[in-house]
């Protein structure tokens, strides 16, 4: 059982502002849990330390009275001490080799480790997330920078009124603004050479989700993929309407073989299959990638493809907003993940180079990979809504018991990685990882 609660300072990236707890979540715990929490101070955090003592905390330089202690990404290895418990996003699970060595320390130093993407429900749904808010201020960011690319090519946008998502001081201004330039589209228009204005989205889950509640915003019709390929036959088209496509695994891939589409089998055989996307591509004018990818998979957009469909001439396609940020991934061109201080890129399909910022010829690519911290307080606070339920558990587990003996509820004795340095069973294929 725990006496001190531990928050940490976050410091893996300069403007990383996020807490995994908020001053509202510490006075609930504090004054319903009766829990001893201390938050190591920060400068940067967007809660102040004035928040967190109004709501109960100490404020600390350090944590070394906590044997729970919170954060949200990872951790340096210098900050660990023996048989503590510790709860954050270890990306590990994959065999991260940049974490491994984090792992071994971990493991040395025989501490507990709850990953927070692994806390999921019976049907292996994730519980605590931040993907929402990535999918919101990737969406933010992307039309900020097609603003951008359209003043480049000539055009006056209303777009160009946007911001960045972390200018804004809440998530709330920036809707504000891109209502306003909603009402301004269906006042007056898209210009008819970028006419139909499409955007698509591939995935349909928490992130995607986010976006499309920033594309809300603009007058928006919804059509489906096969509708997409017959839109641009149609002589005459609305002035004032954003289209949405959302592509799902079937619009995607198709079976190498030619057999019917099978989503169990993609995933289990993804081998089997190829993309299909490159039908639709030339037909958008914005892709937000939100689907999840690794090397098994087949890409959506390869450099090959977009070399050809450069050599055209200037395409439809603008702005990709790779929200997923897979270098090299499902969109082949993401060189690298961007910081938010640096957040775009031009890729030149001729060269296979990128230049950061808006400016040269290519395609502008959006690839953040830390976009819930352009929205710092909206998604802490959306974050610790589904935390807050699980600390005080967390914090009365005797973790010397042995693991089936643990009493943590269930989604969070899944996510238990390791128990007192050992490698808990739903995770000892890691061992490979660690050799």
């Amino acid at each position: 059982m725990s006496n001190f609660i531990g928050i940490r300072h976050e410091d893996k990236y300069k403007l990383e502002r996020r807490a995994p707890l908020t001053p509202k979540h510490v006075a609930r715990l504090v004054k319903q849990k009766k829990l001893d929490i201390i938050v190591q101070t920060s400068e940067k955090r967007v809660f102040s330390d004035e928040e967190y003592i109004h709501a109960g905390a100490k404020i600390a330089k350090d944590l070394k009275k906590c044997s729970v202690i919170f954060g949200v990404k990872e951790m340096p290895e210098s900050f660990f001490e023996p048989e503590k418990t510790y709860v954050f996003f270890a990306h590990v699970v994959k065999g991260q080799q940049y974490n491994m060595a984090m792992l071994r320390r971990l493991m040395e130093l025989k501490c507990n480790l709850i990953e927070y993407e692994k806390v999921v429900d019976e049907q292996g749904k994730r519980l605590i997330f931040f993907g929402r808010y990535a999918g919101m201020a990737g969406m933010i960011n992307s039309l900020w920078a097609l603003g951008l690319r359209l003043r480049d090519a000539g055009y006056s946008s209303t777009l160009v009124k946007l911001k960045q998502a972390h200018h804004y001081p809440s998530l709330n201004e920036a809707k504000d603004d891109i209502s306003a330039i909603g009402q301004l589209i269906a006042e007056n228009g898209i210009p008819h050479e970028l006419r139909p204005f499409v955007i698509g989205f591939t995935g349909y889950g928490n992130v995607s989700q986010g976006a499309q509640e920033i594309i809300g915003l603009l007058p928006v019709k919804e059509i489906s993929p096969e509708k997409l390929l017959e839109l641009h036959r149609r002589k005459k088209l609305p002035d004032n309407i954003v289209y949405k496509v959302i592509f799902k695994e079937e619009d995607l891939m198709e079976h190498v073989d030619g057999d019917p589409f099978e989503l169990h089998d993609y995933y289990a055989n993804p081998h089997n299959y190829r993309s299909r996307f490159e039908k639709y591509i030339p037909y958008l004018s914005m892709l937000i990638n939100c689907v999840y990818w690794d090397k098994r998979y087949p890409r959506l957009v390869t450099k090959q493809y977009l070399k050809k469909l450069f050599a055209k001439g200037q395409p439809r396609l603008s702005v990709i907003g790779d929200i997923s940020c897979d270098v090299e991934g499902s969109v082949e061109c993401t060189l690298k993940p961007t910081e938010i201080d640096d957040p775009i890129f031009v890729y030149d399909p001729d060269t296979e180079q990128i230049t950061m910022g808006h400016k040269g010829p290519g395609m502008l690519v959006m690839a953040v990979d830390i976009l819930p911290a352009e929205l710092p307080r909206d998604s802490s606070d959306g974050f610790a809504d589904v935390l807050v339920n699980f600390v005080k558990p967390i914090a009365d587990a005797d973790f010397n018991e042995h693991f089936d003996d643990l009493d943590l509820p269930k989604p969070i004795k899944k996510a238990l990685i390791l128990h007192n340095g050992e490698l808990t069973p739903d995770y000892k294929y890691m061992e490979e990882f660690l050799k």
